[in-house]
C-alpha cells in the first residue's frame, strides 16, 4: 500500500508506523488518523490498543460485512495538556448508499494502567454533532 487512507502521505511514513508499532501516535489528530486508517484496513486489534481503558469495547471491532471506507476530512484539533477533541468526517458506503460520519472524538495522554511506559493518547470517546 503507498498512499495512506488517512489521506496524510505515504502509509509507511504515516499511520503504518504506529500500527507497526514502531512508535506511538505524538498527538491526538495523529492518533485519530490512524485509527480512521486502522478501520479501513480492519486492524481491530489496533484499534482495541489504543482505546481508553475506560471505554474500551471487550471485544476487538469487526467491520460491518459490505462496508468500504470513501475519506476522511479533519475538522478541527484542540490539545489542551494532556487531553484533546478532534472533530472529523469520514465517509463510507454501506449497502450502495454514501453515508457519513460526523463526530468529534475525546482522548487523553496517560500511561496505560499497571505499565510503566511512556504517556501515550487513548481515543475514550465521541460525541455526534449531526444526531
Amino acid at each position: 500500500m503507498n498512499d495512506c487512507p488517512c489521506g496524510g502521505g505515504k502509509y509507511a511514513q504515516c499511520c503504518g508506523r504506529y500500527h507497526s508499532g514502531a512508535e506511538t501516535a505524538p498527538t491526538a489528530e495523529a492518533l485519530m488518523r490512524s485509527r480512521y486508517s486502522a478501520y479501513v484496513m480492519d486492524l481491530g486489534a489496533y484499534l482495541q490498543a489504543t482505546w481508553h481503558h475506560s471505554t474500551r469495547p471487550a471485544e476487538p471491532v469487526v467491520a460491518e460485512a459490505g462496508l468500504k471506507w470513501l475519506g476522511l476530512e479533519l475538522r478541527k484539533h484542540e490539545a489542551e495538556g494532556d487531553s484533546a477533541k478532534v472533530e472529523f468526517v469520514a465517509r463510507y458506503k454501506i449497502g450502495g448508499r454514501a453515508e457519513r460520519l460526523h463526530e468529534i472524538s475525546r482522548f487523553v495522554r496517560e500511561c496505560e494502567p499497571g505499565t510503566e511506559g511512556q504517556p501515550r493518547w487513548f481515543y475514550v470517546d465521541g460525541s455526534f454533532p449531526e444526531k
